[in-house]
């Protein structure tokens, strides 16, 4: 007689969530702990943006000071703190020149600026709607939607008192961190483990040089953009008859500062100026068009390469999209900070590859051009199939794994 089959299973006891010893339950409370620690970080970059994006300015404020104690200390043999005291002496003075003799000459102009550009846009508006494009009887409102849409995008750093006090946190965060770099550096180390803390001090101190590069290169292209500008609009105009550009010393100020953010900059200088020049008649106005490519074609094929080949080589559209990107997300700071941010990126990403392939014992492949022709006009029946190529692309893997590097 067959025997019949249990009525219930039996029951095993496993081990529950309190059972902390247990290396199954700690196993899958390390598991949560990341993804619970993934979704608190998303949380805290989105709310607290303009607090981390001031620290990052600090960060970069820190970097530039930390280049010119560096250039001083070629010369110089004095202690850091000196060194660092100088060079915010001069960076400050130069600052309060500027404002003080500059802004004397040029302040009244800011004014005149705003009446033309205003003046400008209506006549354009008013061209626009003679083709039939825009209703006539709408220009002034179209206008102050526009710059309705402008005031709600820059509400958040509107407020000159925020201004103020956001600028004065990243010098005090730039000081210190230039003041004693190490202790910081010793610090993000301490909370890594043994065996990254030496590839932690190798990317800081790339990271580092690559910033230091990347932000005298922007100086020099901002001085250059900003003289260069000057000169042509206010001096060689004369020379060759057609009369200084107006306002030819506050738009050289203007390209100056704004060539700091590329691509963005460039274009609202540009946009600026051509406005100006139209003001003063129809010549004036084609040659300040004139000015503007010569300026930008020369920072862009002489000043800017020369640049980009002390420092890291970021491609333009890339930065272009990185700058929209920030600058929905994180307001005019992302749009600031989106060039040192990419580079930064860029550097970690290309020192974490370099330091995998000397683990792994890899060799990068070189794929000519001939090789990629000929695979595309390879016919598909001489393509292996999924499982035989896989066995293959293995083995080739393990005989570059087994190379020496």
């Amino acid at each position: 007689m067959a025997k019949a089959p249990p009525t219930t299973e039996p029951h095993v006891e496993r081990p529950g969530p309190t059972e902390f010893r247990d290396p199954f339950v700690r196993r899958e409370r390390q598991k949560a702990a990341v993804w619970f620690g993934m979704a608190l970080a998303i949380i805290g970059v989105v709310v607290l943006s303009q607090p981390l994006l001031l620290s990052v300015g600090g960060a970069i404020f820190a970097v530039f000071l930390d280049g010119g104690v560096r250039l001083l200390g070629r010369y110089l043999p004095i202690a850091r703190g000196w060194r660092l005291l100088l060079v915010l002496l001069l960076g400050f003075g130069f600052i309060g020149w500027v404002v003080y003799f500059a802004g004397t000459t040029i302040g009244a102009q800011f004014e005149a600026l705003r009446e033309v550009v205003t003046a400008q846009f209506n006549r354009l508006v008013a061209f626009v709607a003679s083709l039939g494009l825009m209703p006539k009887n709408q220009p002034t409102d179209i206008g102050s939607q526009l710059l309705g849409g402008i005031g709600r995008l820059t509400s958040a750093v509107g407020s000159v008192i925020g201004a103020v006090t956001s600028v004065i946190a990243m010098i005090v965060i730039g000081i210190f961190l230039a003041a004693e770099p190490r202790i910081y550096d010793r610090g993000i180390a301490w909370m890594l483990p043994l065996r990254a803390r030496a590839g932690f001090y190798r990317i800081a101190e790339h990271v580092g040089f690559t910033l230091r590069r990347l932000l005298f290169g922007r100086l020099v292209g901002m001085i250059f953009e900003g003289i260069f500008t000057w000169f042509m609009l206010a001096e060689f105009s004369r020379i060759i008859g057609i009369g200084p550009v107006p306002m030819a010393a506050l738009l050289g100020l203007v390209t100056g500062v704004l060539a700091f953010i590329p691509n963005i900059g460039a274009i609202t200088s540009g946009v600026l100026m051509v406005a100006v020049g139209f003001s003063a008649g129809t010549s004036t106005g084609f040659y300040s068009i004139g000015v503007y490519f010569f300026v930008q074609n020369i920072d862009g094929y002489l000043v800017v390469p020369y640049i980009a080949r002390r420092t890291v080589d970021l491609p333009p559209a890339l930065v272009l999209a990185m700058q929209l990107l920030l600058g929905a997300l994180l307001g005019i700071l992302g749009v600031l900070f989106a060039d040192p941010i990419l580079a930064t990126l860029k550097v970690v990403l290309v020192d974490l590859s370099k330091q995998r392939e000397d683990e792994e014992n890899l060799e990068p492949e070189v794929v000519s051009g001939r090789d990629v022709k000929a695979a595309a006009a390879a016919p598909a029946a001489a393509v292996p199939s999924a499982g035989s190529a896989a066995p293959a692309s293995a083995a080739a893997s393990r005989r570059r794994r087994g190379r020496p590097s």
